[in-house]
């Protein structure tokens, strides 16, 4: 390791309780609710869709090429040597370094598409006989199905196209596939923007949860047009829905979608340059 950034104890420790203070408000809630056996249709999604469980996300790194001084709590760590990452772990991570950039370098060289209008969701529970979240269509389920057949269903994200129905499915304008992504993923879509989040956790400890915090809120933040775009009816949970089925919901779920890929693209940036550095090791 060419060059290693040492933290004192005193400065590495400050870093940490920031970082579970600042991460608190979204996770505390969450294990509330799973120790009262509650479930919240939007808030829960990134600690049960995302393999990251809460305990990993409250864990505080440094990134690769920072030294922790006087951490034994990092020494039985995976990937930590001596209380810093080591380079043999970096090396050992190289096929999912190079699986992530070139799907991150892939979606950054596109323009935002914003005229899915979250139609997704929608044709996740078309013509379904049961669907996904307990919560009532707002439109009901023929209204429902009238939306999907009315519009030009266009998702791109492989992760949302392959929960759509049977009868949905050959509706979309794209087939895109579990192994083909970097030839799909787009800016502007919504998954593609939350799934910075799965990027930078992947990445951990080799990154610095600092910048997986900042993918985590936007996660959160872009949940919640989702599915407020999306059909249920969340009037209970105190979401008021983006009406995508009218001309003026479609300008602001659009409005919207660009607002969070420009927000989204520093931080795709950032994923970016840690990848390249750690291919570098």
């Amino acid at each position: 390791m060419s060059h290693v950034e040492v933290l004192e104890e005193a400065t590495w420790r400050a870093r940490s309780a920031a970082h579970v203070e600042r991460l608190a408000p979204y996770v505390g809630p969450h294990l509330a609710r799973r120790r009262a056996g509650e479930k919240h249709p939007v808030h829960d999604f990134l600690f049960s869709y995302y393999s990251q469980r809460p305990a990993q996300l409250l864990r505080w790194h440094p990134g690769f090429g920072v030294r922790l001084l006087d951490a034994p709590e990092y020494a039985d760590l995976k990937g930590y040597a001596d209380g810093t990452v080591s380079e043999a772990h970096v090396v050992s991570q190289r096929p999912v370094l190079e699986v992530i950039h070139r799907l991150l370098v892939a979606t950054a060289s596109r323009p935002a598409h914003t005229g899915c209008f979250g139609l997704h969701e929608w044709a996740m529970v078309y013509r379904a006989d049961q669907t996904r979240h307990p919560q009532p269509l707002r439109l009901g389920a023929s209204g429902t199905d009238a939306v999907v057949e009315s519009h030009r269903v266009a998702c791109s994200h492989f992760d949302a196209f392959r929960f759509f129905t049977d009868e949905a499915r050959p509706r979309n304008t794209l087939s895109p596939g579990r192994d083909d992504r970097p030839a799909f993923e787009q800016p502007g879509c919504l998954h593609a923007g939350m799934d910075l989040y799965k990027h930078a956790f992947r990445l951990s400890p080799m990154v610095p949860s600092e910048l997986v915090a900042e993918c985590f809120e936007l996660a959160w933040d872009i949940r919640e047009l989702d599915m407020r775009a999306a059909p249920y009816d969340l009037a209970g949970f105190g979401y008021e829905p983006v009406r995508i089925e009218t001309p003026q919901g479609k300008q602001q779920y659009a409005a919207a979608q660009r607002h969070f890929a420009e927000r989204g693209a520093p931080l795709r940036a950032r994923l970016v340059a840690a990848c390249e550095r750690l291919l570098a090791v």
